[in-house]
């Protein structure tokens, strides 16, 4: 008889690790239905650039100097070494083809899908249960942004290593020994280099140990447990501490900085949003890659509904801890998780973004997965009928994410759709306006970026979009009245100061422009462009007052280094920079070298130009006849 029982139990065992495998195998495949698309999109042109294809950081591969300056350096106004990499990594493997970005994207999700699963069933034993919340969790229409976007490339990867925290404290937790522990700090190490937002994941520990783990009771004897509790995350808070630390300091940049809304604002937007990310997990419709602050602008009907529903379900949540102890926990995750990006500190202009639940709802998931089950729990057929509902349920959020998807095929879709659905996009204005700005569309492009410019002046990039799209107007004028509101608002933009240096010259004001390409390098030393224009003007500028010889030497030799000797350009410009200092056996190299390179280039104008240059400096010509 004992020997047919432990048969009985293997092969027990044995069926429920086949189901377990199966359930896997489903999720693994869940999000390949609504995000493969994926592999045939474009970049959009919202962050995208910053973080990949026009940051020659990212697009020269994965090498030492790269590594060692992701670990050293802020990467779009984040320090997240590791996301960073991965960016490298795909340039290296994948050049500048899109498809190669998203391809990394939707398997990071997929292996944070599985590796959820494998920690609620090994968390809380309830195998179905865990399954419906994961593949909630794998194919919800608010998930989109994060998988479809390359820039948010910091999501999926924190959540892979969020996933394996919670399986590693699981492992510590019920055998609790020092290298398990370690293990959990370091793999929360890992994630934290991924995406700050994980400075909560101790916080989310502690409710673990609350619920389902259950190291801590609901009774008052039990205190002595949480305060046993407590010092064990002490070095998980420390790390969160240095990350916010980090996080905060290179943020100070950012656009729509704290400062610039009121603190009532801010907490106003926060309550409504909180009540928005619930409504929008049940009914995901009308969803936009960016959706515009209210500022002050909420009514207070709607802020007070959103502060009572939200003490409504804590109250409820506390009073249930006994018999629902998961609606608690569940609350609380939620609650708890969107605190970093909730708004209280304002990063950017957006009122609240899909992004941001990536891993908050879980908590929601949970919560209400579990409370469903228990509620029915007298039904007569409970599993047919939540097998069924819940087969609905998968189906219509995985259509309706697939749907959501297709919007990020591209910038254009991607924004005209956040138009179709948001009111006052300034945002998604300026975006459009940059799609018919590259497309040679000029005056479409400036019609959209001055609407965006009405909806929010302070919106520096349209005043910079704008402003280049007047100048191959041929409006100078009016360029240079946004480029000088856009340094108003981004002083600190090299770029900037560069091209209203030109435009300075084209208007013959040469001190002015000095001024714009002194500022320049006084923020960027190392900007090749700068050297180069001021050497070029220092060189050959009719004005006698202006020119001088060595410091166009020296300034031309430092672009040149900065180039690489790869622009002939910039040959051009040291030749005339020795030839104005009286070292012409030294333009006369210079000349040829810019002139043979021009030639290899495919330039045979600037290459003839440079000849001609090189035959009046053989004559001993100063440079001021060529100015």
């Amino acid at each position: 008889m004992h020997h047919i029982n432990s048969k009985a139990i293997a092969l027990s065992k044995t069926g429920r690790r086949s189901v377990t495998v199966c359930v896997c195998i489903f999720l693994a495949v869940l999000p390949w239905l609504v995000f493969g698309q994926t592999l045939r999109h474009d970049f959009v042109n919202y962050d995208d650039p910053r973080y990949v294809y026009q940051n020659t950081r990212i697009t020269s591969g994965l090498n030492i100097a790269g590594i060692a300056w992701a670990f050293t350096h802020i990467h779009a106004e984040n320090w997240h070494p590791l996301t960073t990499i991965t960016h490298m990594l795909d340039c290296q493997l994948y050049g500048l083809n899109a498809g190669g970005h998203h391809f990394t994207n939707a398997p990071f999700h997929t292996v944070a899908v599985v590796l959820l699963f494998l920690a609620l069933r090994q968390m809380t034993g309830a195998l179905w249960r865990s399954a419906f919340v994961t593949a909630l969790f794998a194919i919800h229409p608010l998930h989109v942004e994060s998988v479809a976007w390359v820039a948010e490339r910091k999501d999926v990867l924190s959540g892979v290593f969020f996933m394996l925290t919670l399986l590693a404290y699981v492992h510590y937790a019920r055998v609790p020994s020092s290298w398990r522990y370690l293990i959990v700090v370091f793999v929360f190490a890992l994630g934290l280099m991924s995406k700050p937002m994980l400075v909560t994941l101790p916080f989310v520990l502690l409710l673990l140990d609350y619920w389902p783990l259950r190291r801590i009771t609901d009774q008052r004897s039990d205190v002595g447990q949480l305060l046993q509790l407590l010092p064990e995350k002490i070095p998980l808070l420390a790390l969160s501490a240095v990350s916010s630390t980090v996080t905060f300091l290179a943020q100070r940049g950012a656009i729509g900085w704290s400062e610039q809304l009121p603190m009532l604002a801010r907490i106003n937007n926060a309550l409504v949003t909180y009540i928005i990310y619930v409504r929008q997990m049940f009914w995901p419709a009308n969803l936009a890659v960016f959706y515009p602050h209210s500022e002050s602008r909420l009514p207070l009907w709607q802020i007070s509904l959103a502060l009572a529903v939200l003490i409504g379900i804590t109250v409820a949540a506390v009073i249930l801890r006994k018999n629902a102890p998961y609606f608690v926990r569940g609350w609380l995750w939620y609650l708890g998780m969107l605190v970093p990006v909730i708004g209280l500190v304002q990063v950017g202009w957006q009122g609240h973004a899909d992004r941001y639940t990536y891993l908050p709802q879980i908590g929601l998931y949970i919560a209400g997965t579990w409370a469903l089950a228990d509620l029915t729990a007298s039904w007569r057929r409970q599993r047919i009928l939540l097998g069924a509902a819940a087969l609905l349920v998968i189906g219509a959020l995985s259509w309706s994410g697939w749907i959501q998807t297709s919007y990020w095929r591209d910038s254009e879709r991607l924004f005209t759709h956040a138009l179709a659905v948001t009111r006052n996009n300034d945002v998604a204005e300026n975006n459009l306006g940059i799609v018919s700005l590259q497309r040679g569309q000029l005056d479409e492009a400036i019609s959209m970026l001055q609407a965006a410019i009405d909806l929010r002046p302070e919106n520096g990039p349209a005043h910079n979009n704008l402003a280049k799209a007047l100048l191959q107007k041929g409006r100078v004028a009016a360029a240079m009245v946004h480029y000088r509101q856009f340094l108003k608002i981004e002083p600190a933009n090299v770029e900037a100061h560069n091209i209203l240096g030109t435009a300075l010259i084209h208007q013959g004001r040469i001190r002015e422009a000095i001024q714009q390409w002194q500022d320049t390098l006084a923020i960027e030393p190392e900007n090749g462009n700068a050297a180069s224009n001021l050497a070029w003007l220092f060189a050959t500028c009719p004005d006698d007052s202006i020119r001088d010889g060595p410091h166009a030497v020296e300034l031309a030799e430092k672009a040149l280094r900065i180039s690489g000797g790869k622009i002939p350009m910039v040959f051009r410009v040291l030749a005339a920079a020795y030839a104005d200092n009286g070292q012409f056996s030294q333009a006369i190299e210079s000349a040829q070298r810019g002139s043979d390179l021009a030639n290899r280039q495919g330039n045979p104008g600037l290459a003839a130009e440079l000849q001609s240059n090189t035959v009046l400096y053989q004559a001993g010509t100063h440079c001021a006849i060529l100015a």
